[in-house]
């Protein structure tokens, strides 16, 4: 297993799959890479099945034993089952999509190895759930957490945004998640920061503030700081679970990061806060990525607390003396 020069393994892989989405959610940051989606149909810059796979088979020889696919919407992959079948038996398979797609191949997907899946879903009014991500399919996201549930993929966790647009739907959310056997929720922090919106900003600890005095019970989770509502049943129960990922601005969040990236494109980046740290695989041999990856993995850098850090006034700013000793490198 490889370990940067911060002691943090690498033992998961997020892999974006495509740019491509038939939604245009509002808060979009596409993997960090920024709004670049295009059309429907597939694309030449895309990594294709074979491409994936290698990346995998190596990633699994240095122990990394989680993938979790991404995208855009990964299942406009035609070949997701095939490259979810071929990927190594060690590695858990999950999968990050907004959902539509999955009442006509969830069935497939648990065939091939699929074993967690998180569907993206803001809002629990249609009006305001299109108003968001710029699509009429709110019942047909419905139908495939339906189509998870069914086909075995318990428990899903849906996934939810919380900005300005959001915050009014997250006692519904909590509501829906407690009610409903086999529903998790994760409340993801807004990131101003990725999408240049900063007036969209909410203030993620009264969502905590409130989630504590509603919780029957409250998990905490060491390796990130990371704290579990569990608002119906308890941890022992498959639904009710409902956990904020704050990353912003925090250090501990950082420090405890255990997942390389890889674009679209095939690119291997350490952060996802950071575009400065890409590197291609293209057309590479195994031996290649191997050693791309040793790199990778060796210039990780925690974004807040190394990478950003707090100046006399407090606010973040980039390290310029990591950053001038990693041009030299």
């Amino acid at each position: 297993m490889l370990t940067d020069d911060f002691g943090r393994e690498v033992t998961g892989v997020r892999v974006s799959l495509t740019d491509r989405c038939n939604f245009d959610c509002v808060y979009c940051h596409n993997e960090g890479l920024g709004d670049t989606r295009g059309p429907m149909d597939p694309q030449d810059d895309e990594m294709d099945t074979d491409d994936v796979v290698r990346f995998l088979e190596v990633a699994a020889e240095f122990g990394v034993d989680a993938v979790k696919f991404t995208g855009g919407e990964p299942m406009l992959r035609q070949d997701l089952e095939e490259i979810i079948a071929r990927t190594p038996a060690r590695m858990e398979v999950s999968l990050t999509t907004n959902g539509t797609f999955l009442p006509d191949r969830a069935d497939a997907l648990v065939d091939a190895g699929l074993e967690r899946v998180n569907v993206s879903q803001d809002a629990l009014d249609p009006a305001d759930f299109a108003e968001i991500t710029k699509s009429g399919a709110y019942e047909r996201v419905l139908e495939g957490v339906d189509a998870a549930l069914a086909a075995g993929l318990d428990p899903v966790k849906l996934n939810m945004v919380v900005f300005e647009h959001t915050a009014g739907y997250v006692p519904e959310m909590v509501d829906h998640v407690a009610e409903n056997d086999g529903l998790q929720l994760q409340l993801i922090e807004y990131m101003p920061e990725l999408t240049g919106k900063p007036e969209w900003n909410v203030d993620i600890q009264r969502v905590h503030d409130w989630l504590a005095e509603r919780a029957a019970e409250i998990e905490h989770r060491e390796m990130h700081d990371r704290k579990r509502y569990w608002v119906g049943g308890g941890p022992d129960s498959s639904g009710g679970m409902v956990e904020i990922v704050d990353p912003v601005e925090n250090p501990t969040f950082c420090a405890n990061c255990h997942r390389v990236r890889v674009t679209h494109e095939g690119y291997l980046k350490g952060c996802l806060n950071r575009n400065d740290d890409l590197r291609a695989m293209g057309e590479m041999t195994k031996p290649e990525i191997r050693e791309a990856f040793r790199e990778t993995v060796t210039n990780r850098v925690p974004y807040y607390g190394e990478y950003m850090v707090r100046n006399g006034d407090d606010e973040w700013e980039v390290n310029e003396k990591y950053i001038d000793e990693y041009a030299e490198v």
